[in-house]
């Protein structure tokens, strides 16, 4: 039997609720958000998972199609056009439910709250890290033997090889930091998110910090699940694309630069801030 329908609501109470929530009901918001995925049963934890490594890759499918003779344009309008398209993935992440690992991060803000235990939080990571690994290497699959990278007379497969070539060329310590950027910024998309209240908040909300990230260049894990696989998979042994820099001179550092800028530096940073103070004892 259905609901009787709520009789129309006052401009004043209509804007009220329409309204984003505040800082501190944002820090409650997250913290139920994580619990939910990381108490969800593991088959739908991993379905999320396959599912927001592949909307991650097809936004670099996206970032890919801009970036292919792009050189022509000034570098900032260059980027700045890329990491727009790139938000598209995140747009998809957050509007289907899926669950991405750089995101799941925050999930330390329910574990700061005594909502989740050390295993809860761990294994949430790894069963979203794998996959995300898999949903990343079904869109590479997807795009190779689709011969994408005969696009542009070849360029667009030259897009590919130059990006993960350029991933490759840092530093473990310079991708560690670039983690902790990208997740830094990926994590506010996702945080101003929760503030929403429509599809246009949400939209709105992740389409700034994501062009921001992949604007500048910071690194992001599930990201590179696909384009340093991808590259390897073109061009493999040339110059730095090699199986062993792309494990342990960027994904590695990569990801645990991501849990510190998302887990830390924006879960349990404002968690922290906005916690309510403990009672003095008498």
């Amino acid at each position: 039997m259905s609901k009787p329908i709520k009789p129309a609501q006052s401009s004043s109470s209509a804007g009220t609720q329409s309204a984003i929530a505040s800082p501190k009901q944002i820090v409650g918001i997250a913290a139920n958000a994580m619990l939910g995925k990381a108490t969800a049963r593991p088959t739908k934890m991993f379905m999320l998972a396959v599912s927001a490594g592949a909307f991650i890759a097809l936004g670099f499918t996206f970032f890919t199609t801009v970036a292919t003779g792009s050189s022509r344009l000034p570098f900032g309008v260059a980027k700045l056009l890329s990491g727009l398209v790139f938000s598209v993935g995140l747009g998809l992440v957050i509007i289907t439910g899926a669950d991405l690992f750089t995101s799941t991060t925050m999930n330390l803000v329910a574990k700061a709250k005594g909502m989740l235990n050390w295993s809860q939080v761990l294994t949430h990571w790894a069963i979203v890290y794998v996959g995300n690994l898999v949903g990343s290497l079904g869109v590479v699959a997807l795009c190779y033997f689709g011969g994408l990278q005969k696009n542009a007379n070849g360029a667009w497969g030259q897009t590919i090889v130059a990006t993960a070539s350029a991933k490759l060329s840092h530093t473990p310590l310079e991708c560690f930091v670039l983690g902790i950027g990208c997740n830094l910024a990926v994590c506010l998309a996702v945080w101003l998110s929760y503030a929403g209240k429509s599809l246009t908040d949400k939209i709105v909300a992740v389409v700034g910090p994501i062009s921001l990230f992949v604007a500048v260049g910071f690194e992001h894990s599930v990201a590179n699940m696909y384009m340093l696989p991808y590259g390897l998979l073109l061009d493999y042994g040339n110059g730095p694309l090699t199986l062993f820099n792309a494990l342990f001179v960027n994904l590695l550092p990569v990801t645990l630069g991501n849990i510190l800028g998302g887990g830390v530096f924006v879960g349990i940073y404002f968690w922290y801030a906005h916690k309510d103070p403990q009672p003095a004892e008498r």
